[in-house]
């Protein structure tokens, strides 16, 4: 398939088509890795970045005890 490089401000781009873009999983504000191989310029999908606020959302005390049974002191935890 071939698409028109055009000028976008002070760089070039060129549009995805949606067949394209879906197939390798791209959606409006997908993140792309580009590189440059042989004289060939390749675009893959960028791997998922988190920030630990991300993934620490949700963990509170008793979502641990929740999680791990927590709830019951047993054996030398008693005082």
């Amino acid at each position: 398939m071939q698409v028109r490089v055009s000028r976008w401000g002070e760089s070039l781009g060129v549009h995805i088509p949606e067949d394209a873009a879906s197939r390798v999983g791209l959606t409006e504000g997908s993140m792309v890795e580009i590189s440059v191989e042989d004289g060939r310029l390749l675009l893959t999908p960028a791997a998922a970045r988190y920030r630990l606020a991300e993934l620490l959302e949700g963990v509170t005390p008793e979502a641990m005890r929740d999680a791990f049974g927590c709830d019951t002191p047993h054996g030398r935890e008693i005082i």
